[in-house]
């Protein structure tokens, strides 16, 4: 070039595009701080619908120690309650067939096996040739859960029904369908078992 102007030296100067470097790393670092604000967003708004993750993992946590504490604990009698001996209970034993012999029968056999025995003849008018099945076991409202269940390990299958009389006798009316009490083996086992603790299963959704 010639003029005002010159070039002088080895070197050249050379026409360049700016370098785009620094806008670039910009732009990135911006995409990527949004991103991360819109993911923290919806993580928010997820939490808020289901509850969070912590709520849940509590509720899991209260859920165990329910279930283990229902497990553990002391298990309630097969019957709610204290039942009593067979010799604290007095039996009428009341035949309802028109088979003679009977009351006096099983009377004997359940005087041996504990239980204290109080009328023995045919049953009144009311139950007389009415009772169809095995027999009837027959007492006030408080014998439903502690003496009929005794007295029913003697003859399984009977009726148990409750009416409103004073004491705490209780009947066994012989039915049609009777043909003995069950053994005493069967019957001692049974009675056994009714007095027996159950454990308490834990309710749905509470166990670990």
């Amino acid at each position: 070039m010639g003029g005002k102007y010159r070039i002088t030296g080895n070197r050249y100067p050379r026409m360049r595009r700016p370098r785009r470097h620094a806008r670039l790393v910009l732009a990135v670092a911006a995409s990527v701080v949004a991103l991360g604000v819109i993911g923290w967003g919806t993580l928010q708004l997820i939490d808020v619908f289901t509850g969070g993750k912590k709520a849940s993992v509590a509720g899991a946590g209260t859920h165990c120690a329910a279930g283990t504490a229902v497990r553990s604990g002391p298990a309630p009698a097969a019957t709610g309650r204290a039942l009593p001996e067979p010799g604290t209970i007095t039996v009428n034993v009341l035949n309802a067939t028109p088979r003679g012999g009977l009351a006096k029968q099983t009377a004997d056999e359940l005087k041996k096996r504990g239980f204290r025995i109080g009328q023995v003849g045919n049953a009144p008018k009311e139950y007389d040739k009415k009772v169809k099945g095995a027999g009837l076991l027959l007492g006030p409202a408080a014998a439903l859960d502690t003496s009929l269940p005794v007295l029913a390990t003697q003859l399984p299958g009977a009726e148990h029904r409750t009416d409103t009389r004073k004491g705490a006798d209780v009947d066994l009316i012989i039915g049609d369908g009777f043909k003995q009490l069950a053994t005493q083996p069967a019957a001692t086992k049974a009675l056994a078992a009714l007095k027996t603790p159950r454990p308490t299963a834990p309710a749905p959704g509470k166990g670990c």
